[in-house]
């Protein structure tokens, strides 16, 4: 399972995350505020806000180090953005957007056939070749034997992807690649 974990320039583009994220089963909570070590946290947890002080960046990057999801609001060009994006990129891939642009056509559910093109763009080269070898009618097993991968950690390249693209099945995976690599 990938951890979401998002840097985002405004707050519609937030809240389409969210509500994707929602359907595949994480639980969105307002601000970077996470309980004490030790006290129970809920599992699938995504925390979302605007980051704009050196505090809420802190706040925000120690909760995606205890393993929490994030949705931020940020600047990556004031202080604040930019202390998160090095603490969020030293954890995984942080999936990001300009900041103050809407992008309503770039970024729509799974139900319309398209997901954020960077998103797409993070897959892993091995996880876009499964992806593309299953396209074209290849088993799971054949697509890890042609990748020199063995089957476990084919199955394991695309869950990771299934997570990454908000999808649950790796049909739904698929459709996704063949509508990224082939313009409508």
């Amino acid at each position: 399972m990938t951890i979401p974990r998002y840097v985002v320039g405004t707050a519609a583009e937030a809240t389409r995350i969210l509500h994707r994220l929602s359907r595949t089963g994480w639980h969105p909570r307002a601000g970077f505020g996470v309980p004490p070590l030790g006290a129970p946290m809920a599992s699938h947890l995504v925390l979302y806000g605007r980051v704009a002080t050196l505090s809420s960046s802190a706040a925000a990057a120690t909760a995606a180090g205890r393993g929490l999801g994030i949705v931020a609001i940020a600047d990556p060009s004031t202080p604040p953005g930019r202390a998160l994006l090095a603490a969020l990129e030293s954890l995984g891939p942080v999936f990001r957007t300009e900041f103050g642009h809407e992008n309503s056509g770039d970024m729509m559910t799974i139900a319309d056939g398209h997901i954020d093109g960077q998103i797409f763009a993070n897959l892993l080269p091995e996880q876009r070749a499964l992806l593309g070898r299953l396209a074209n009618g290849e088993t799971i097993a054949t697509a890890a034997a042609a990748e020199y991968l063995s089957l476990r950690t084919a199955n394991r390249r695309i869950a990771q992807a299934r997570s990454q693209l908000g999808v649950r099945t790796t049909r739904e995976a698929v459709l996704v690649f063949l509508r990224q690599r082939t313009p409508e």
